[in-house]
């Protein structure tokens, strides 16, 4: 026993020889810097990066029609995108439809099914539905004429279903570097984390990769203390019980990262109720307006946001150039951008989407489509 106790000594003091030399703290503070240098890409302004050539995108969309799938109609951050892609479809002459469901595989099915009877041109599936799911029915769109195609669900590192005609990716490992990076300056290398994903969610699997791989490159100090899983339809009952036990049973948790924002209505509860408003800081990713809000109150730290109508034309652009046989866009290159104290403000008081980002996306995409 004697010597167990020993030993433990013995390696704790080395442990913490190691953390005090200079070699060690060369390494913290050159995480540190390089975490700041990744982050100021997204604190600058979103800058518009044309997708491709200028086309006649009124041509181009004439008499089509384009029915635009959500794994679920009652998630606000979707129904806001197509909202939108509806406007942007009506400047070129493309006819935008939702199908509305609830999540249900069978209303998916009859949604297709719908599209094939009508001959719609395009099937957007919208960031949840997996091709797979419904590949039988897709393929009988395909053979039928109509084109299937993605947006806001693949990350670049996914492999596309055979199915779908063209895809336009969205950087969900990038999210997780961006969260990683920021936790490192927030708490100066040194943040004991709680994260909280979905893990049967596809989009989840990159940035919770990419954010333990560039917490190792750039904190080794930092650490995940809790991952905390807990499917979409438990977010309500689960997420709040979750985190309050987690902070209460590890008082060293000083970040909590809801990988998406929506989770945050129940993350921000149970830091209350733990009595850790303000000194567990909280970041997360997709800049929905009651997110920000809490930003403005202090109770969230960091949001990175991204614009619904920015998606919407960027998904107009993309889908219409494929159905037109021009070359096609393999992502949205909708840009990040971090909100927070700082800058909350922007989105508005209270906030709203696409609000902040500027306008240089729609002056941009009026010009390649040639309705200046």
């Amino acid at each position: 026993m004697q010597k167990r106790v020993v030993l433990a000594s013995v390696v704790a003091a080395a442990a913490l020889a190691l953390s005090a030399s200079p070699v060690f703290a060369d390494a913290v503070s050159d995480g540190i810097a390089k975490a700041k240098e990744n982050l100021a890409v997204y604190t600058a302004k979103p800058v518009f990066t044309p997708p491709g050539e200028p086309f006649d995108a009124k041509s181009c969309a004439a008499g089509k029609k384009m029915l635009s799938m959500p794994n679920n109609s009652g998630n606000p951050f979707l129904k806001g995108i197509i909202d939108r892609m509806k406007a942007a479809g009506a400047l070129v002459g493309l006819e935008v439809r939702e199908w509305e469901n609830q999540g249900q595989p069978s209303q998916w099915i009859q949604g297709v099914e719908l599209a094939i009877r009508e001959k719609y041109d395009i099937i957007n599936l919208i960031s949840g539905i997996d091709p797979g799911t419904i590949e039988p029915q897709l393929q009988a769109a395909k053979d039928a004429g109509v084109k299937v195609m993605t947006s806001h669900f693949y990350d670049p590192s996914f492999e596309q279903n055979p199915v779908v005609s063209s895809s336009l990716t969205i950087g969900f490992g990038e999210i997780g570097r961006i969260l990683a990076d920021w936790s490192t300056v927030a708490t100066e290398g040194q943040a004991n984390i709680a994260i909280v994903v979905s893990n049967e969610v596809p989009p989840t699997i990159p940035p919770v990769a990419n954010f333990k791989e560039q917490l190792a490159a750039n904190c080794p100090n930092c650490k995940i203390v809790q991952e905390i899983n807990v499917g979409v339809t438990e977010w309500g009952t689960k997420i709040q019980p979750a985190v309050q036990a987690a902070v209460q049973a590890n008082p060293e948790i000083n970040v909590v990262i809801p990988i998406y924002d929506s989770m945050s209505q129940f993350v921000v509860p149970a830091l209350r109720l733990a009595g850790k408003t303000g000194q567990v800081k909280v970041a997360t990713f997709n800049g929905t307006p009651f997110v920000l809000d809490y930003i403005q109150s202090g109770e969230v730290d960091m949001d990175i946001g991204e614009s619904l109508d920015w998606i919407a034309y960027a998904t107009v652009d993309g889908h219409l150039r494929d159905a037109c046989g021009l070359p096609t866009p393999t992502a949205l290159a909708v840009p990040f951008y971090i909100f927070d104290k700082s800058n909350a403000a922007e989105a508005g008081t209270p906030a709203q989407f696409d609000t902040g980002y500027g306008d240089a996306y729609k002056i941009g995409f009026h010009k390649l489509w040639g309705i200046e």
